[in-house]
């Protein structure tokens, strides 16, 4: 991987947001848009590249709701991991159809729905160009699925993580409710840290600055754009311990 975090033939870690899947919509998954990431994936296979997967499950239910819903943290928080495995679940099935082998790994067990999480068979399959999803986060409360992700890159040894969201990239504000907001394309964890940037909780980021994980942000909705960050194209923010 080069500076610019071009990947070809290499080992990537995409985050994969619930909400990137409900395209328009506030809930639920859009066929158009799950297609879409589909056949995105599969193109950057075709170079080789040995894709792992997070999801997230926020189109079904987010863990951070609790206190809308009358929830206690710790049970929200699980029924936010159970939302994920929906969206693994899903995806799987659309990877299938466009002919890319893919198996789900849970964090927490739920044979014989999907596969328990076990390292060494997240390799195996990886070298096999197999695509790995792990769903159901870190498999305990109170945890991301941001913190999930950079901990599953770390231990498949990625070259690179990927955050795919709604939003092309990070900013020093809301572009939502900002439009003044400044877009940064390339930044330092520290700096991330330090100006407390909305890009993925403190845990997930002192995560990838310690283990020096480059991250690159950047919206899934955009035609064509995982590969041209395999290609080494300079979209979104790249985020590395020194910008």
């Amino acid at each position: 991987m080069d500076a610019q975090g071009e990947c070809s033939r290499c080992r990537v870690l995409l985050k994969l947001s619930g909400e990137a899947l409900s395209g328009d919509s506030s809930i639920g998954i859009d066929r158009s848009m799950m297609e879409d990431v589909c056949a995105q994936i599969a193109s950057i296979t075709r170079l080789h590249v040995q894709l792992a997967i997070v999801i997230g499950g926020g189109n079904f239910f987010r863990g951070a709701n609790a206190a809308t819903t009358g929830l206690d943290k710790v049970t929200a928080d699980y029924v936010g991991m159970l939302a994920t495995v929906m969206n693994a679940l899903v995806l799987q099935s659309g990877l299938q159809a466009v002919g890319v082998a893919a198996r789900v790994q849970s964090a927490i067990p739920m044979l014989p729905i999907v596969e328990s999480y076990q390292r060494d068979r997240a390799l195996e399959y990886l070298e096999n160009s197999c695509v790995v999803i792990f769903a159901a986060g870190t498999g305990n409360p109170c945890f991301t699925t941001d913190t999930a992700a950079s901990l599953r890159a770390i231990e498949v040894g990625a070259d690179l993580m990927l955050k795919a969201t709604k939003v092309n990239g990070v900013y020093s504000d809301d572009p939502v409710k900002n439009p003044d907001a400044t877009k940064y394309e390339q930044i330092s964890y520290d700096e991330v840290l330090e100006k407390r940037l909305a890009v993925m909780d403190a845990t997930a980021v002192a995560l990838c600055r310690e283990h020096n994980m480059p991250l690159r942000v950047f919206a899934i909705s955009q035609p064509g754009i995982l590969m041209r960050i395999i290609k080494g194209e300079d979209e979104g923010t790249l985020i590395l311990n020194e910008a």
